[in-house]
């Protein structure tokens, strides 16, 4: 049997809305996969579901964290793989969803992580390894860790402290490349035209705003969080600019809209040359949707069937 599935895409590709209907089809509960809705107060700049929503589906790994802590890939690997065991362990069928492609890709893989290091002693290195490779150097060292970084070569302050995040005992350079699978899992990817897309990240943006999001981060801004990882996050980075009086609110907007766009391009582009996955229409119908699925689940369990039987045979 398949032990997770992961329902993966960009962002405004309708992920949340499969998970929920393969969820009650197939006993499952749904594991967060974005890297972000991990944050309390951070919901709406999210698209954080929000309880009336999930229609009685069991949600893990939201809220977990406060907007002043740090969360890395690491620390996410092992909390998923707990909450896929105890899943399991209640004879439930985990489910991943997010657009976090890293982050899904470190739990359903061999990935590994160093030691901790001392902060002062990592801060020291980066800041030399900045003297003499320079900021651009720098910024590709992060996007290497982080493919989804979204942080502006020039900006070295914001570049050191993610790499920083995502090495200090997190994610190190060192982690194995191999794709060694951990379960028996199935990856199903919404594909969906980028013309389509771009409309929907834009309408999605506009809801945002009606919805509250400038209160949502006023609030932050007003406890005084301007540098935490968490604020880092599209959506959030460019409203606390305009609260610094550095954009004009319509400028703000306008560079959410383009920042969200350039992510699901980079997302699109993870998932499709680092993850094995099974692609599908994300404009077809909820039903055929749900029937290719269906068919795949069944594929990769006769495939599965087969590479057992031909082990068997050879001993």
């Amino acid at each position: 049997m398949i032990d997770v599935m992961a329902i993966v895409g960009p962002t405004a590709s309708g992920k949340t809305a499969l998970s929920l209907e393969l969820a009650k089809r197939h006993n499952g509960e749904v594991i967060n996969g974005d890297s972000m809705q991990v944050y309390r107060g951070l919901s709406i700049g999210t698209a954080k579901i929000e309880a009336h929503e999930m229609d009685g589906v069991v949600h893990h790994l939201l809220d977990i964290k406060d907007p002043e802590e740090p969360f890395s890939v690491a620390e996410y690997q092992q909390l998923v793989r707990e909450n896929i065991s105890e899943i399991k362990s209640r004879g439930k069928f985990p489910i991943i969803v997010g657009g976090s492609g890293l982050y899904v890709q470190a739990v359903l893989f061999d990935y590994r992580f160093s030691e901790q290091q001392a902060d002062e002693e990592l801060r020291g290195k980066l800041a030399e390894e900045l003297k003499q490779r320079g900021p651009l150097a720098m910024h590709q060292k992060l996007l290497a860790l982080d493919p989804e970084a979204d942080i502006h070569p020039n900006n070295t302050r914001r570049v050191l402290r993610a790499i920083e995040i995502n090495m200090g005992g997190q994610a190190k350079e060192e982690r194995t490349k191999a794709l060694s699978p951990m379960y028996n899992e199935l990856i199903v990817g919404l594909d969906i035209p980028r013309p389509v897309l771009y409309e929907r990240i834009n309408d999605r943006v506009d809801a945002m705003l009606q919805k509250g999001l400038l209160d949502e981060v006023k609030g932050l801004y007003d406890r005084g969080i301007r540098e935490a990882q968490s604020v880092q996050a599209i959506g959030y980075k460019e409203i606390l600019a305009y609260f610094d009086g550095k954009l004009a609110l319509d400028e703000a907007v306008s560079k959410i809209k383009q920042n969200s766009r350039k992510y699901a391009k980079r997302q699109f582009t993870y998932f499709k040359n680092k993850l094995p996955i099974f692609w599908i229409d994300a404009l077809a119908a909820d039903e055929k949707k749900l029937a290719e699925i269906e068919a795949m689940m069944q594929e990769n369990e006769r495939g599965r069937r087969i590479e057992l039987i031909a082990r068997q045979i050879t001993e």
